[in-house]
């Protein structure tokens, strides 16, 4: 199955990412269908695009848009799919809604895109535990070498969970500096990140 402008994908495990193994046993997080931080952004490519050129080859798992997979309810209460969904287990989407890549275990980010990890705070006066709009960058398009310190403006940061490690997407042109290493940068990743 092919599309003329649009990925097919596949979601890896279920559309949700809404409970975690504990003690042999499963604890759900989340009943909510709306709430877009338990939706499932991990899909495998099925197909590219007829039209158009990209690196991205059948076979390699995409992290995604949250609203890919995401179920909503419409005025009525009804409950839908959303607009990218074709079939149980298959999905038409756009180019844009790709945010990385993985190809032989490595992640790779398309154009436009960076991955920043958050460093720790080490202002005493700061209760946040981490340094706000700083980070390691972890994938690049090339814009910035990873292993960086960069800054980058507000509000176009986007939180990901990335093979157990809390990341922000970060579009390349919203990076704004790049620091040189002081000795005291420490990435920080919470504890329930590595658990999903």
């Amino acid at each position: 199955m092919k599309s003329v402008y649009n990925f097919v994908v596949s979601p890896e495990g279920s559309r949700y990412n809404n409970n975690i193994d504990v003690e042999g046993g499963k604890l759900i997080l989340n009943t909510d269908i709306f709430n877009h931080k338990y939706v499932n952004r991990q899909a495998k490519v099925i197909s590219t695009p007829i039209i158009g050129n990209t690196n991205i080859k059948p076979g390699d798992t995409v992290i995604l848009h949250h609203n890919v997979f995401r179920r909503w309810n419409d005025v009525n209460g009804i409950e839908k799919n959303s607009k990218s969904y074709f079939k149980e287990d298959v999905y038409f989407i756009n180019k844009d809604q790709i945010f990385l890549y993985k190809r032989k275990n490595k992640w790779i980010s398309p154009k436009g895109y960076c991955f920043v990890k958050p460093l720790k705070s080490i202002d005493k006066f700061n209760i946040k535990p981490e340094r706000p709009l700083q980070g390691v960058v972890k994938y690049s398009d090339g814009i910035v070498e990873v292993g960086d310190i960069v800054g980058f403006r507000p509000g176009g940061e986007y939180e990901f969970i990335v093979d157990g490690e809390r990341l922000y997407r970060v579009l390349s042109n919203l990076i704004t500096i790049k620091y040189e290493y002081q000795g005291n940068e420490e990435e920080y990743n919470p504890s329930w990140a590595q658990s999903s």
